[in-house]
């Protein structure tokens, strides 16, 4: 009997022009934490993806408790006892939790097949009881917050008695006090005999609760250590190739006049009817830093869209070096000296404006410029 769950040998996979994943070797135990790490595009999540069945290898192979297995598709996970949460939940917003919960697995009567959903509820409190998840089935998914919605996706994973629990980026749309519960929830599963992969960059966290992690860096595995005896720089310095300095000496900030004026900001959702910003007013001073904290799908990204020209605002004003930018277009906004610098464009903000970005690539760029 092979003394790990699940083993990832070797595995490479290949996308037009790049390699996400380099013959990257990964063993998770029974009943352990084991964190992956690395940067933004260091593979992390195509690897997990390739463990789900969402991608499919060039090379490498899959075993389970020893045997080789195929795993052709997320149907072929859930099988083997693999589920995932992924960053962005897969769920359904205007089903109930309940509905969320056994869609794909709803059990039904014999010989006529009706849905019988008291035997499912029963079962969803029970595991929500025994692991400390605590939602309430009747909900609808869109009334509930994140953290809530979280737990849906857990229970998801659970309802199928999944072994292997996959959390991808799992912290990035939580409050700090929900991540205190999303780790004590992890370690349950753990001491339950549940073997969990958590992929990550946040090193508190894998020091929080991992027992080993597996370091990525540019689709390469740089190796596995124990957490418990490697630090956090070492950790850091494994995920980027050079020492990090995770101490920063600060200056006080001696703020001046106000550059950027957000008055009254109002942006609409075009498919509820709650606003993605409300009625939010804020001013930038010359010479700091301001910050837009919130988790996400708080509307922070919308409120940076209606800044920069690419969403329209419903209301408000926006007045850069006392200049109206309301209305303006990003290539004025961009002339009066603002700019921005993005990973990724949504596609669905891009859409309409892909004939013009075709014209002018130039578009799709940004820089950060001092304010």
């Amino acid at each position: 009997m092979s003394e790990y769950i699940i083993e990832m040998l070797n595995i490479t996979k290949e996308f037009p022009g790049i390699i996400a994943n380099d013959d990257i070797t990964l063993q998770l135990r029974k009943g352990e934490i084991h964190a992956l790490l690395g940067e933004n595009g260091a593979g992390k999540s195509t690897l997990m993806s390739v463990l789900f069945g969402l991608y499919q290898p060039e090379k490498g192979e899959i075993r389970k408790s020893g045997e080789v297995v195929q795993i052709r598709d997320p149907n072929d996970a859930n099988d083997l006892g693999i589920g995932m949460v992924h960053q962005h939940f897969k769920l359904v917003e205007v089903f109930s939790v309940l509905d969320n919960i056994i869609l794909g697995v709803e059990p039904a009567s014999k010989p006529f097949g009706f849905l019988q959903k008291a035997q499912a509820r029963q079962k969803v409190i029970e595991l929500s009881e025994r692991y400390g998840l605590k939602v309430d089935p009747d909900a609808m998914v869109e009334d509930i917050t994140v953290g809530m919605q979280q737990r849906t996706e857990i229970l998801k994973m659970l309802y199928r008695d999944n072994e292997v629990l996959i959390f991808d980026e799992p912290t990035a749309v939580l409050t700090p006090q929900e991540i205190d519960e999303l780790m004590k929830i992890m370690k349950g599963l753990a001491a339950e005999g549940k073997s969990i992969l958590f992929i990550t960059h946040k090193l508190d966290e894998i020091k929080a609760v991992a027992d080993r992690c597996t370091v990525l860096r540019k689709g390469r595995c740089i190796g596995t250590v124990d957490v418990a005896t490697t630090s956090k720089e070492e950790l850091s310095e494994m995920m980027v190739g050079r020492k990090v300095q995770l101490i920063m000496d600060k200056t006080p900030c001696q703020p001046g006049e106000s550059i950027l004026s957000v008055q009254n900001l109002t942006v609409k959702s075009k498919r509820h009817e709650k606003p993605l910003v409300n009625n939010v007013s804020f001013n930038v001073r010359r010479g700091e830093i301001a910050c837009i904290a919130g988790i996400d799908g708080n509307g922070q990204s919308e409120l940076v869209y209606a800044l920069t020209g690419l969403l329209k605002a419903d209301s408000g004003k926006i007045f850069l070096n006392d200049k109206d930018i309301t209305q303006m277009s990003i290539r004025e906004r961009t002339a009066c000296g603002m700019s921005r610098a993005q990973a990724v464009q949504p596609r669905a903000l891009l859409e309409p404006r892909l004939p013009q970005i075709r014209r002018n690539p130039l578009l799709c760029r940004g820089t950060h410029r001092a304010l």
